[in-house]
Formats: structure tokens, sequence, C-alpha cells
């Protein structure tokens, strides 16, 4: 309840002194072959261990620089906002590169949209007009816990195009987003992309795409979805199964950082001739796209997968816990959260204490966002035979 009157910086790195006169202001770009690796980025798909997801220059560049430009109906006098962190690869991509690409002029956040006050994301709106506006649902979902009245006094005439990345969008939190947020004006475009495929493959295009509250609508342009049954097989029409792709596109991932096989294993072995997303997809009968949730063991937790086995696999290092099991539970907030169920060794009796423990463990070995709501004694637990 307290305002911040200061903030203490702690000097960590080295820096550099930049001379005064003696850079130049513009510098000639560096050409590199396509092929060049642009960059490694961290994740979790499937496995244990976290993965070095490779981009390379060319074809994520490409593709980042063209999403940008056609999802987000960019222009030369537009002011982009997108609020994610800038080492996740929204920020990647929708932060850095693309807007950077397209000469964007962008706004760069840091911290909380609910601190100092609960309408800080519409007061910035305000102050330096932004007009394109992406932000993931959880962070929607929080602010619909203020109520309105912390949007609606701030005026935000100047949006004309909200977005949403990271996870499915419940629709009452889109309908939320499009009639306080967007003052029943603004188009939504609610994008379906990962890590892996370097920017938006599912997207509607503002102003000409018809809307449906928590659809993807449809493919970007050269994007190729298909959706398989267990067997495999395409199927046509009004379906509900894998989501794959049939074709590449620019922005693929080249390879996992050290481990090519892994690479083939992880999103080619289980469809041949498809890149395997990991998640369910319905299409309804007008053609619409809509993401299921995670058929593999992850969870999608603010927009941020986990592996249930990572997870599990942090309880029982502690001594007390001989066994656990990590599932989802939905979230009003981060749309899905962990629920553990721990079975003790002899000896060891469930607590408060053992539960502060428990979760202080998972945050030290994986991070904060791991951090369970829920731990609950389990006597035994089911086995697969």
């Amino acid at each position: 309840g307290f305002p911040v009157r200061c903030c203490i910086v702690v000097k960590h790195l080295g820096r550099a002194e930049l001379g005064t006169g003696d850079s130049p202001s513009q510098s000639p770009p560096i050409k590199r072959p396509c092929p060049d690796v642009q960059g490694k980025l961290k994740e979790k798909p499937k496995r244990i261990w976290p993965q070095g997801v490779v981009h390379t220059v060319g074809g994520y560049m490409l593709y980042v620089a063209t999403t940008f430009k056609y999802v987000f109906d960019f222009h030369a006098e537009d002011v982009f906002w997108c609020t994610a962190d800038i080492g996740w690869i929204t920020g990647h991509s929708y932060v850095t590169y693309g807007p950077l690409a397209n000469g964007a002029t962008s706004v760069l956040f840091e911290g909380i949209p609910t601190h100092p006050d609960v309408s800080r994301l519409w007061s910035t709106v305000d102050k330096y007009k932004v007009t394109k506006f992406y932000t993931a649902p959880t962070a929607i979902r929080l602010l619909m816990k203020s109520g309105d009245e912390p949007v609606t006094r701030h005026s935000r005439a100047s949006l004309q195009v909200l977005g949403t990345v990271g996870e499915p969008i419940n629709p009452e939190a889109w309908l939320w987003y499009h009639r306080v947020v967007g003052a029943q004006r603004c188009p939504i475009v609610d994008t379906f992309w990962q890590t892996e495929t370097g920017g938006h493959m599912l997207t509607p295009l503002p102003g000409a795409t018809p809307m449906k509250p928590g659809s993807a609508t449809f493919p970007f342009f050269g994007v190729a979805p298909a959706v398989l049954n267990e067997s495999g097989e395409e199927l046509e029409g009004e379906a509900e199964g894998y989501l794959v792709f049939k074709q590449p596109w620019p922005g693929i991932m080249r390879t996992v950082y050290g481990n090519h096989e892994r690479f083939e294993t992880t999103y080619f072995k289980k469809f041949p001739g498809y890149y395997v997303t990991g998640d369910g997809c319905r299409r309804d009968q007008d053609g619409y796209y809509w993401i299921t949730g995670r058929i593999d063991d992850m969870l999608n937790v603010s927009g941020h997968l986990l592996s249930t086995a990572e997870v599990e696999s942090a309880l029982v290092e502690h001594e007390a816990v001989a066994e656990a099991a990590v599932v989802g539970h939905p979230h009003p907030v981060k749309g899905e959260c962990l629920y553990c169920f721990v079975t003790l060794c002899d000896g060891h009796t469930f607590s408060s204490t053992l539960t502060e423990e428990l979760k202080k463990q998972i945050r030290e070995k994986i991070g904060p966002i791991a951090t369970p709501d829920y731990i609950q004694n389990a006597p035994s637990l089911p086995k697969t035979r």
C-alpha cells in the first residue's frame, strides 16, 4: 500500500563507456548468409531438460517481419506495445525483431501490469498513444478481477488492434477484452504459435477475418495445418485431434542445439511427414481452429510450458517424498496451475511446513513459474501396468 520512492539498482556487470561524438549515427548492415544461426532459445518440449531451439537469420527474420506487418496491420505511424518479457520467444519475435525489421515505434515495458496500480497498462496506452497492443490471456484475466473502472477511467482512444498470445484465451476473457478494453471497436488477433515456429501460425487478420471468441481462426499465409487422429490419418471438415503442419514455413526452427536426433524425434517421429505441435485442436463447421491444449505431458501455466516429469522429479528429490504425480488444474487467472500429489516416505508427516519446503524446492530447481498452487498428500498413487 506504500508508494515506491526509489529503486536500488545493483551493478553486477561491467559496462563499457560510450564515447561522446565518436560513435556513428548510422552503421552499414553486416551481410550474413540466410542459414546462419540467428539465436538459440531454451524450451522444454516433452523432455525433462531444456533444449536449445535454433533459428536462422534469413528464415526467422523474414517470418517475424512479415507476420508483424500483416497480423497487426502495421503502418509507419503506429505505436506498438507488446507486454511480453523480452527473454521469452514473444519478446524476441514481437518486442525486438519483428518491430525493428519494420521500423516500428515500440513501447518497452518492465515490471508488472498491476503496480503501482491496476490501471498501469491503460495509463501507458494513453501516455504514448499506443495503437496496437499485444498481451497474454493471463494478464487479461488478472485485470478482469479488478473490474471495468480501472480501464474505463482512461481514454484508450488511440487503440486500433488488440492481440493475445501464449495460451488459448477463454471466451469470457476475450469478450471482456473486446468490450471493455477495446470498447467494442478494436478487432482482436488471437494468435497461436510456438517457440519452435518462430512466429504466428494460426491468427485472424484485423478487419478481414470474422472473429469468434476463443478461436485462433485460420492459418497465416503459406501455413498448412491439418488435424490428425491417433492413427495419423488426416481428418476432413469438422474434427478434433492432433494439430500438425503439413509443410515448412520460413520461421521453422532448424534443429535442437547439439542434438539433431532429438529435433527429429520430438517433432517428426510420431507422425512422419508432419510437424507435430503437441497441441490438440478442434476445427468447427466453418473451418475455424480452436486450440484445446497440450496432448503430451506438458502444462501451460500463464503461457509457459512446464514438463510434469520435471516437476515430479523436483518433488521426489526431497527426502520426505517417495512418489509424486503432477496434473493441471483450472485457474481463473493463469488458465492452468499445478496440482501435485505426493506419497511420503515412512517416518514423515504431511504438514504446512513440508508443503512450503516442497514449493521452495520447486522454485529453486525450476523457477517461480512452476510453484504449485496445490500439494496434496496421497497414501498411494495409481500405477501403469
